[in-house]
């Protein structure tokens, strides 16, 4: 059930509706997801400063969408994993892939270790030990990628749980667009 209603630019408050009318503007839609953040304009342009900054991480984007699903497994946002398994077909995963990111794990060990780690950040964090960011880096994983997937975790847990509390569910993704 929905518990907090989208937004047109119109109903926004000012500084969200200057921050959908720009959307639009390049785009011709916002989707359901920030239209609805629009409530909160500190929490609409803290997501699109967030989303854009994220795009800029150094990780295949494959591996990012399995970090992403492995959260979003664990979150529980339909939405989120819908447009999450949309995107990993996209980047060329199959459905053995997706289903084993799903559960945080993958075939390659050192992407298991990363999945796995990522759903600690989530879940744990403070469980989580110099032993266990050194055995990152036996398989490979540098500061940076250690510190993007936090960075990721973060940015769907964001999602994540917004939609949740919103009521956002998959069947839910009207579009606001311009005519």
């Amino acid at each position: 059930m929905r518990t907090i209603a989208p937004l047109t630019p119109e109903d926004a408050p000012q500084k969200s509706r200057e921050l959908l009318d720009g959307i639009i503007d390049r785009h011709g839609s916002v989707g359901d997801m920030v239209a609805t953040m629009a409530h909160s304009p500190a929490l609409l342009q803290g997501y699109l400063d967030f989303s854009r900054a994220m795009k800029r991480v150094k990780l295949p984007r494959q591996l990012s969408e399995k970090i992403s699903l492995a959260t979003q497994g664990w979150i529980g946002c339909g939405t989120c994993m819908a447009a999450h398994e949309a995107g990993a077909r996209a980047a060329g995963l199959n459905d053995a892939d997706i289903a084993l990111a799903r559960e945080a794990t993958a075939t390659d060990t050192g992407e298991a270790a990363l999945l796995t780690f990522a759903v600690r950040v989530l879940a744990e964090p403070a469980t989580i030990t110099a032993d266990d960011v050194a055995e990152l880096h036996t398989h490979g994983w540098t500061d940076r990628t250690i510190a993007d997937v936090v960075g990721l975790v973060n940015l769907n847990l964001l999602t994540g749980s917004f939609n949740l509390v919103a009521g956002i569910r998959p069947e839910a993704g009207d579009r606001y667009r311009t005519t």
